[in-house]
């Protein structure tokens, strides 16, 4: 039955900014993991992503980095390649891309109506990131990617990314203790919940040998790769991303295209790794002294750190923070603090329900500065400032470059 409320949320969607008003609403905006809703609304659908060739990306950290990096190349080699990730930075569009163009707003808005009015009508109540995932399996289908490159949201196995049956290859990126309160509080549980996106008779690709990870290859008869985190000088030097935890995606990456393209010659890889663009990961912007990285958790952290060190070693920093209630924000800014090139740190509240305030975090560090705007931001040409702890808040203070 489609209720009052259900009927009013569909009349009132005439536009992109009514469309995102409403998928971002208390009533969509919450994780709720499983695939029984996803599947329903999929099936009315005519299931499209059982027509698709998928490769899937699990994994704590890295995973958009690694899809970006594979969907430039396959882009490269002349196949049509849809990419899905998340989160945004801008807007919502962003999440959702046939070589490397967004879908567009308009187009976001009819696949929006069409899929929660089939929603409302059969009572199935979706989630923001369902609704997103349903939109991007029916896209492609409809506009015949040759090739889908899916990053999962949240874990793998019960994530609505995960409704697909087959896929051509699994691919599992660093894991580390984040979504603990979801996924376990253990790196060993977290791994058994990243495995589900392993599909029979496929293969896994990692750098990481779990034995959840394992243990879910040998159940559904799939061939297990394990990588060495190291790969060809020609492919580092070639990659336009930087930061020493791009080598081990780099090395997912050229294993997967090895074996599942072998037709792709390494002039081709290595044009595509030219040509990847994934915004705010250890980004340098010259004109301002600037660093961006979208460091969300204390691995994340670990990684700013050594890059930080290696590009700009005995250089003063000045860190820009800000984090969500939810991540581990005191680990996190342990790291900024025992830098030995700490000149200040400033922390911002940033527009997210959940966004630390500047009380929360100098209960942390007292002697942390209020950020007001960003128009406040201390640039500086002897001064490195690094901007950090969510992807949430670089929309508010970088904006779109």
């Amino acid at each position: 039955m489609t209720t009052k409320s259900q009927t009013m949320s569909q009349n009132k969607i005439n536009s992109y900014e009514d469309a995102i008003k409403d998928l971002s609403s208390q009533g969509k905006f919450y994780i709720n993991l499983g695939l029984e809703r996803i599947s329903k609304i999929m099936e009315l659908f005519g299931n499209p992503q059982d027509s698709l060739k998928c490769i899937q990306v699990a994994g704590t950290n890295g995973k958009g980095s690694v899809c970006t990096m594979l969907a430039s190349i396959l882009q490269e080699a002349g196949y049509k390649v849809g990419l899905y990730t998340s989160p945004h930075i801008f807007e919502y569009t962003e999440r959702i891309k046939i070589n490397g163009v967004d879908i567009s707003k308009s187009e976001f808005t009819d696949y929006y109506k069409e899929i929660i009015e089939t929603a409302d009508k059969n009572d199935i109540h979706l989630t923001e990131f369902e609704i997103l995932t349903a939109i991007m399996y029916k896209y492609f289908y409809d506009k015949k990617v040759d090739i889908a490159v899916i990053e999962t949201g949240l874990g793998g196995r019960f994530d609505a990314t995960n409704i697909l049956k087959t896929n051509l290859c699994a691919i599992i990126t660093h894991i580390d203790l984040d979504h603990t309160e979801r996924l376990g509080d253990t790196k060993d549980k977290i791994a058994f919940e990243k495995a589900g996106i392993i599909k029979p008779d496929s293969t896994v690709v990692t750098s990481e040998s779990y034995e959840p990870i394992k243990d879910k290859a040998d159940e559904v008869n799939a061939m297990f790769a394990f990588v060495s985190p190291f790969c060809g000088q020609r492919y580092v030097e070639a990659l336009s991303l930087k930061g020493v935890q791009q080598m081990d995606n780099l090395s997912l990456v050229i294993t997967a295209i090895n074996y599942l393209f072998p037709e792709i010659t390494d002039n081709v890889i290595i044009e595509g790794l030219k040509k990847v663009k994934n915004p705010f990961r250890f980004e340098y912007f010259e004109d301002r002294n600037l660093i961006v990285d979208g460091a969300h958790n204390p691995s994340c952290f670990s990684a700013l750190a050594q890059n930080l060190d290696m590009y700009f070693p005995n250089v003063k920093r000045n860190y820009v923070f800000g984090a969500l209630r939810n991540k581990d924000y005191k680990k996190m800014l342990g790291y900024i603090i025992n830098d030995s090139n700490l000149n200040n740190l400033y922390f911002y509240h940033f527009d997210n329900k959940n966004s630390l305030t500047y009380e929360e975090l100098k209960a942390v560090y007292p002697d942390g500065i209020e950020l007001k705007s960003k128009n406040d931001i201390p640039y500086s040409k002897d001064i490195l400032t690094v901007i950090c702890g969510s992807f949430y808040m670089l929309k508010e203070l970088v904006g779109k470059q």
